[in-house]
């Protein structure tokens, strides 16, 4: 055996020396990992298997569930009226949102570009909305469609036009659900321009001048540079609206708790409604499992079809 390769076998550990310190890393993980896996079994996983075996009972709530139904519920979330106005209401909320407002975001972004005058302070003025929980962001819009022109902000603008009287925003059949929509708008408006001011940092200043050089004009720019390198971004911001408006309950039910007539119901209102105003826990189980279906179904098929490559990731 040569000196050189005697020398290199003495620097390549044996297996008998790595198994032992693999053994220690993957023993090192497992612990560090152990606490976060014992949370998510406990408050994910656990709820959502025991959600799923109360969904088969006809259960208050009080004292064990004994009265089995089996898919009895789930047939009569299937075939009830309101759930199916539930579900479109929030597949309307999506559209909007896709179509109205993260191409706005998106523009107004771009717009703001890098190096606009105060964009620091026009960020700050955008995100703000995004601080407020929803809690107070209801509060504040109630009272801004309040009927009453003494105090609702809308309708006392309103009123100083002649012959105009106030208008029931969220009494009305055919504008509820457009307020509502409003509000979540302004509500995270805010936090998808963000997001797309921070995949605009990412794009680098040379691609664009070397476009601009070769002739391209800004809506060239904009289509054929900008809105390509934002893709990973972009898939970020539907995917959250997405889920986000699917799982809509807190500025809904304190606005209008889905009403009138079930005009502005979604399936959490829907859910919270029979599970906790009614007390059919077993019936708001079985809807909160077909939440959780639809939101997967929707989040694993997006992220087959979005399957694209981020043409960032080799700049």
């Amino acid at each position: 055996m040569s000196v050189s390769q005697a020398t290199r076998d003495n620097l390549i550990p044996s297996k008998q020396t790595r198994s032992p310190r693999h053994a220690q890393d993957y023993l090192t993980i497992a612990l560090f990992l152990l606490p976060a896996i014992i949370l998510v079994l406990v408050f994910l996983v656990y709820p959502i298997f025991r959600s799923a075996y109360y969904s088969l009972f006809n259960w208050n709530g009080y004292g064990p569930a004994t009265h089995f139904i089996g898919l009895g519920n789930y047939q009569e979330i299937l075939t009830d009226n309101v759930f199916q106005k539930a579900v479109g209401d929030c597949l309307l909320i999506v559209v909007f949102s896709l179509v109205i407002q993260l191409p706005v975001a998106l523009a107004v972004a771009i717009m703001v570009g890098r190096d606009l005058p105060g964009r620091a302070f026009f960020r700050a003025i955008c995100f703000m909305p995004y601080v407020l929980s929803e809690v107070i962001t209801a509060i504040i819009w109630l009272s801004i469609f309040s009927p009453d022109p003494q105090r609702g902000l809308l309708n006392g603008l309103l009123v100083l036009f002649p012959g105009v009287k106030p208008v029931l925003f969220l009494s009305d059949l055919h504008l509820v659900l457009a307020c509502v929509f409003v509000v979540l708008s302004w509500k995270y408006f805010g936090l998808h321009m963000l997001l797309y001011m921070a995949g605009l940092q990412n794009i680098p200043r040379e691609i664009e001048e070397a476009a601009l050089i070769d002739g391209a004009n800004r809506w060239q720019l904009v289509r054929y540079i900008t809105v390509p390198l934002l893709t990973s971004t972009i898939r970020t911001t539907v995917q959250l609206s997405v889920l986000g408006s699917l799982t809509q309950f807190n500025l809904v039910w304190i606005m209008t708790k889905g009403g009138p007539v079930n005009a502005s119901e979604v399936m959490a209102t829907y859910m919270y409604r029979y599970a906790f105003v009614r007390f059919q826990l077993g019936y708001g189980s079985a809807v909160a499992l077909v939440m959780l279906v639809i939101c997967l179904f929707f989040s694993v098929s997006f992220l087959r079809l979005a399957r694209q490559p981020d043409y960032l990731g080799g700049i």
